[in-house]
């Protein structure tokens, strides 16, 4: 009965785990869909804007503080960047990274 219990627990457990891992998935490539439009599908840029796909996490994440804060110009990334956490800045970072 214990070892039943443990057991059942444990995949409850790793069940929750996997759907909250792919909820935050899921809510940074929506939040990433919002860039497509000027950096191309997936971050993948086919022109003058930069590519987003596998920068480092710790760089995009600089980036897009700095179009916040103001001490990044841009023409319209700080407007973008406004509407966005910290917390979110990071998960479309973590996003974007592990695309190749």
């Amino acid at each position: 009965m214990k070892k039943t219990l443990a057991v059942s627990l444990l995949i409850a457990g790793t069940l929750g785990t996997s759907a909250s891992v792919y909820a935050t998935d899921t809510r940074a490539r929506f939040m990433a869909a919002n860039c497509a439009y000027c950096h191309g599908p997936d971050g993948k840029s086919r022109g003058a804007i930069p590519s987003l796909a596998g920068l480092e996490v710790g760089y995009f994440v600089e980036q897009m503080k700095a179009f916040k804060d103001g001490s990044r110009p841009g023409t319209v990334m700080q407007k973008h960047a406004l509407g966005y956490t910290d917390a979110e800045f990071l998960a479309m970072a973590k996003y974007f990274a592990a695309i190749k």
